[in-house]
């Protein structure tokens, strides 16, 4: 049997891995002497409500290799293969721990960089476990991933550019010009990156926006795909399915909705929305 093995930058839960059968590798998140471990004991309701109360960004602290090391262990010590889906090797240290920690297990431990994030590692994630419910092997299942996440596409829109200064990305008055312009940054992830790739002014050009950039691209409605947000209030989601549901709708009436967590959402904060898909 495979077992599938994931981060917490994916924004699955403990529950959620619970539920889908996988096992949930959480990053642990500081709010000043508080430590939690996202999507166990952090979600994102009470994070969004500590992060816009705290006058700083919480640290977050990558899945070290010991820890790593424990989990390969335990599926393997049950007969079991792990193909462990990690976090950007370009945005945490976490791909790297995974590896080391793999090389103990004489190939049985498949390492994959998604070179993704939060909703975009979830899908990968999702194709996995159908992969695994096909009766693939550990490296079967590796290979295809490696293979599929160049296809894969984030497109997203931030609402406030608060936590953009806080964490030292843009200047001061580049937030206060931008904030009162109703200046709106349009990022993707980019070879593992999170990278500015435009910007709109106000919601409704944001929306549009995205869905031209997604337009540009041959969709491939046989893998996964679906919608991000971050914080408490779905408004701007809302309204990106209000101008751009026809996008799925002539192929899928309903389709997956996902919160963003700490890892990315420390950086973008409240308000964000975006679309998640893989091409063919």
């Amino acid at each position: 049997m495979v077992k599938i093995i994931i981060d917490s930058g994916s924004d699955i839960s403990k529950k959620e891995a619970e539920e889908l059968g996988i096992i949930l590798a959480p990053i642990e998140v500081q709010f000043g002497e508080e430590q939690y471990f996202d999507g166990d004991t952090l979600l994102p309701s009470e994070f969004y409500e500590k992060l816009e109360k705290s006058n700083e960004l919480p640290k977050t602290s990558l899945v070290n290799e010991f820890r790593w090391t424990e989990l390969f262990e335990k599926e393997i010590n049950n007969g079991n293969d792990v193909v462990a889906i990690i976090l950007s090797s370009k945005i945490s240290g976490t791909y790297k721990c995974a590896c080391d920690a793999s090389t103990k297990f004489n190939g049985k431990v498949k390492v994959v960089d998604s070179l993704s994030a939060t909703l975009g590692q979830r899908l990968l994630c999702k194709y996995a476990i159908r992969l695994s419910s096909e009766n693939k092997t550990a490296e079967e299942i590796a290979n295809l991933l490696n293979e599929k996440k160049n296809k894969l596409h984030i497109y997203a829109a931030i609402d406030t550019l608060k936590y953009l200064k806080m964490g030292g990305r843009i200047s001061s008055a580049t937030a206060f010009f931008g904030e009162i312009l109703s200046i709106k940054p349009l990022i993707s992830v980019v070879d593992g990156e999170v990278k500015v790739i435009g910007k709109e002014k106000g919601i409704k050009k944001s929306c549009i926006a995205i869905k031209k950039l997604i337009e540009n691209h041959n969709f491939d409605f046989s893998m996964p795909y679906g919608l991000l947000w971050s914080g408490n209030n779905r408004t701007n989601l809302d309204k990106f399915i209000q101008f751009n549901s026809s996008i799925w709708t002539e192929n899928n009436e309903e389709i997956s909705q996902h919160i963003l967590g700490s890892t990315i959402g420390s950086h973008i904060g409240p308000g964000a929305f975006g679309f998640v898909f893989f091409e063919k």
